[in-house]
This record gives structure tokens, sequence and C-alpha cells, in this order.
């Protein structure tokens, strides 16, 4: 299982158009192929800080998506409304307590 992490820092004008990006897009990404889950996230100390947590199945899952026509023009709308460049991680779980 690939848990995939995006902070993305939006300019504060911008967070309800991003919000709406995402409430257009959220049910396709989380129908794509291999996906397992997708919240989005909002930091405690900083509300224009806004993180995305998917779960992914595999890693050609991800990059399925990642390839897609869906992730190009739903990062096309969103990328536009950053303060900062996004930074992304892909993560495995190690080790699972409770």
């Amino acid at each position: 299982m690939i848990h995939r992490f995006v902070k993305m820092t939006f300019r504060p004008e911008a967070i309800n158009q991003f919000r709406l990006v995402f409430d257009a897009s959220k049910e396709h990404i989380a129908a794509f192929p291999g996906c397992v889950g997708l919240k989005l996230i909002q930091d405690t100390s900083n509300e224009n800080i806004l993180y995305t947590y998917s779960q992914w199945l595999q890693t050609t899952d991800l990059e399925a998506y990642r390839s897609s026509e869906l992730f190009q023009n739903t990062w096309a709308q969103t990328k536009v409304l950053f303060a900062e460049k996004a930074q992304a991680w892909s993560t495995i779980v190690l080790d699972n307590v409770k």
C-alpha cells in the first residue's frame, strides 16, 4: 500500500476556489483504479496549508492516476492557486501499532 501526502500552501483568497475544485474531483479520484482512500486535511497552525492524503494499492496505480487526464485537469486548476510550490511524499508503512 502506498500512502501519498501532498502539502499545498494556498493564497488566502484561493482556499474557497480550491475547495470547489476538490469537491468536483474527489469522487472521481476516489473511484480511480487502485485508489483505496482520499482525505483532505487542514494544518492546525496555518489554515492556508492543506494536505491531500491518498492511499493506493501500488505505485503503478498512483503513477497511472498522475498520468491521467483527471489529474492533469485537476492539477492545472489547483496549482495556479498556490502561494508556494507544493511538496509531495509517497510512503509505505513499515510498522503499524494499534
